[in-house]
């Protein structure tokens, strides 16, 4: 089994910054794409930013030059360093992980329970 567990959000006043971190734990043989999506009531989960395994990172137009995703690989976790927030950001983050549990398996996509940002004033 395969957990992720996501810490680091809350409220902040727009402009401000949060980081977010999503920990890998459980059975893991192998971790590939790491992920965070967002989202609001009534839409659909929008992917935020991914980074694969070697650190080659793909953003959302909307984050582009605001947010920051990294990994530790040897902790098995991954961050999103998020500057410059505005209310549009307000969202429940979601972090996701394609793992394989051992080496006989396939990796499936793994999520995580989710984290509330909100910025407001």
């Amino acid at each position: 089994q395969v957990q992720l567990v996501e810490s680091g959000g809350g409220l902040v006043q727009p402009g401000g910054s949060l980081r977010l971190s999503c920990a890998a734990s459980g059975s893991i043989f192998k971790i590939g794409d790491m992920g965070w999506y967002r989202q609001v009531p009534g839409k659909e989960r929008e992917l935020v930013a991914v980074i694969s395994s070697v650190g080659s990172a793909h953003y959302a137009s909307s984050v582009v030059g605001r947010f920051t995703i990294s990994r530790d690989n040897a902790k098995n976790t991954a961050y999103l360093h998020m500057d410059g927030l505005k209310p549009e950001d307000t969202a429940v983050y979601y972090c996701n992980a394609e793992v394989a549990p051992s080496y006989r398996e396939a990796p499936s996509h793994y999520w995580g329970q989710g984290t509330q940002v909100t910025v407001s004033s």
